[in-house]
């Protein structure tokens, strides 16, 4: 057992020196890093292209992965983005560091090339020494990860708690226009945390790539992980991230060690120990406070009322881009057609980060888990047991209702920040242990399903997609100048000032979490339908993180943009396979990500600066006044409730 002990302790160093990363960048900046598994990824990977592909020595390579790349690209990134985003709201804040998980993998891919390495080599020099401790061997990567844990929990402790510069960061958090009153530069201080910050990320990216190895994915999760002991320090104490991230560790190679190594029961518990972790602590943290803990509220625009004398523009450019994808299905030939196909099912999905972000003020992570549990519900319904198509579809949304009220019921005392985690945790947990089922996997193929009898082609198909789309948004733009839309612009706005006036948060915020979740469950099924088959990878958590980038690029809060991003998704990977070189196929998710990453000057999307635009330059060719749009005007584009020209913004503290 001891053995078992010891290597999860491996684990778990590498979960605690992320942790302590983690913390650290919240403790200065107020960001909850969500990039963090992908800078992990770059220094790491290019630790191997210096010491593996061109020979360098461990410690040379080591020292200009760990000590020059990773600082200098927390800098670069602090300079070119983070700087930036202290005022910013939270979901800027967390679309921003999507937008870089998507990126850096893209460039790395671009630099070093996409081959798949399975094996890669530590800090350690091979082969690998093993020593014996009381007669249980222990790796040479093992006790430098335990090295690294000492020295990460000694030096971090005493710098944060006993020294002027710890003084100075944490002096940042509270205030950052007093702290330079005080003679000290915030800017200076921020450009430390963020290259302490990413050497620790390419820290523990090198630590674990021999347990790993080198795959942006696998990184992604590994680092989701140690967002468990972040959440149970409260995003701020540096020895209970650590000791919570030793103890993840732990209990994975106790699993190991009691459960048998064969079992498919194994095989999902240790994976998600983490997530588990995560759950309690979130649940132990809601029971002890109603109040939420961290965040801020999502400010936008509440009601239609602000529209104006834009009302005709704010319904006819909708119509005409409906009407123009209602017409390519016409002149495109029959593979654009098909990715057209496919991008109006996501149009429908993304119409539920509109509803539960974009109008329920959430930030929530698991749409795209509550569309593969309508699409994997539809295909078990119309193909293994005989229902028609369309009330299959329906009723794999109606199974997706209920699993977004309860996550609505349980995260409304929560802040923004612990509302994305749990959503994370929520998407994670049923991507290992529920889609990993025979019953969806089918030995990889998934379930087959088919189009409705009377829609077989894909031009057909395309207009029964369309016609759900239409109906969604229209229900959403009904909500919007509703009483009860009225009343989410209210909770958006200020949650306490809507109590004071009688509304209810919870039934406010519950209604829309229920709609989102049906919505994404309809999207989920069109989009297998679309695919022919309903297969568990197309539904992965983090493809989803990478579909929220795309639609806050485009516009959280408008419904045409939910069409324009699901069409993007699909279409600039076609274009790239059809027209452009092979290594062309990695610049739609760079140029996904870094979308996702200009919210921070931009926080209403491409499409309201472009509506905007034009109706500036309407208003200036028709000689009606000043080339600024008016105030009161529909700054949303067609679709939307014409978002405050403030954009989203903060109503209150950044943490």
């Amino acid at each position: 057992m001891v053995q078992y002990v010891i290597a999860g302790l491996v684990l778990g160093g590498i979960y605690a020196i992320a942790a302590a990363g983690l913390v650290v960048t919240y403790l200065s900046a107020g960001i909850l890093n969500f990039s963090f598994g992908a800078m992990a990824y770059f220094v790491a990977r290019f630790f191997y292209f210096l010491h593996t592909e061109h020979h360098w020595p461990i410690l040379g390579a080591a020292v200009v992965a760990l000590l020059v790349v990773g600082p200098g690209l927390g800098v670069l990134l602090y300079a070119a983005l983070f700087r930036l985003l202290r005022q910013s709201s939270p979901l800027i804040k967390v679309a921003a560091t999507l937008g870089i998980s998507v990126t850096i993998p893209a460039i790395a891919t671009l630099l070093f090339g996409n081959d798949t390495i399975l094996k890669a080599p530590g800090l350690a020099p091979e082969p690998v020494h093993v020593f014996q401790v009381n007669g249980v061997p222990v790796t040479a990567d093992q006790m430098i990860v335990y090295g690294c844990v000492i020295l990460t929990v000694a030096i971090g402790a005493v710098v944060l708690r006993w020294t002027e510069v710890g003084l100075r960061v944490r002096a940042m958090v509270d205030s950052p226009a007093m702290t330079s009153l005080s003679g000290t530069n915030p800017g200076v201080v921020s450009v430390g945390v963020w290259a302490v910050s990413t050497f620790l990320a390419g820290l523990s990216g090198v630590l674990c790539t021999p347990i790993i190895g080198l795959d942006a994915g696998n990184f992604t999760t590994l680092m989701a992980a140690a967002f468990a002991a972040v959440i149970a320090a409260k995003l701020r104490s540096l020895p209970v991230a650590v000791v919570v991230g030793l103890g993840m560790g732990v209990a994975g190679g106790l699993v190991q060690y009691y459960l048998p190594s064969d079992s498919s029961l194994t095989a999902a518990v240790i994976p998600a120990i983490p997530f588990v972790v995560t759950a309690v602590f979130l649940l132990y943290n809601m029971a002890r406070s109603s109040a939420p803990h961290t965040g801020a509220r999502l400010a936008a625009a509440t009601s239609a009322t602000r529209a104006g004398g834009a009302s005709s523009f704010s319904w006819r450019a909708p119509l005409l881009a409906l009407v123009a994808v209602a017409c390519l299905p016409l002149v495109l030939h029959d593979f654009w057609v098909g990715l057209l196909m496919q991008g109006v099912a996501l149009g429908v999905v993304f119409l539920s980060f509109t509803l539960v972000t974009g109008e329920g003020g959430m930030i929530w992570l698991c749409q795209i888990t509550f569309a593969g549990v309508g699409g994997l519900s539809a295909a078990q319904l119309s193909t293994e047991h005989g229902w028609p198509v369309i009330a299959a579809i329906v009723a794999g949304g109606l199974i997706a209702l209920p699993m977004g009220v309860i996550i609505g019921m349980l995260t409304i005392r929560l802040g923004d920040l612990y509302v994305a985690l749990v959503t994370l945790t929520f998407g994670l947990l049923m991507e290992g242990l529920v889609f990993t089922r025979s019953t969806f996997l089918n030995f990889g193929l998934g379930v087959s399903m088919d189009r409705p009898g009377f829609a077989p082609s894909d031009k057909g198909f395309t207009y029964v997609e369309l016609a759900a789309f239409c109906i969604i948004a229209l229900l959403i733009v009904n909500l919007r100048r509703s009483t009860t839309g009225l009343g989410l612009g209210a909770v958006r706005w200020s949650e306490p000032a809507s109590k004071t006036i009688g509304l209810s948060v919870l039934q406010m915020k519950v209604l829309v979490a229920g709609l989102a979740a049906f919505t994404a469950g309809i999207g989920g099924g069109l989009y297998a339908s679309s695919l022919g088959t309903a297969l568990p990878a197309n539904y992965a958590t983090f493809l989803g993180v990478i579909w929220l980038a795309v639609l806050v690029t485009f516009g959280i809060r408008s419904t045409v943009a939910a069409m324009m991003a699901g069409l993007a998704f699909t279409f600039a990977p076609g274009l790239a396979i059809a027209y452009l070189p092979h290594w062309f196929a990695q610049v739609p998710p760079l140029l996904f990500g870094l979308g996702a990453i200009s919210v921070a000057g931009n926080p209403e999307g491409l499409l309201a600066q472009q509506a905007r635009q034009i109706r500036a330059a309407t208003v200036r060719l028709s000689g009606r006044g000043s080339a600024a749009a008016p105030p009161g005007s529909a700054g949303g584009p067609p679709g939307s409730a014409g978002p405050d020209p403030r954009g989203i913004e903060l109503t209150g503290a950044s943490r």
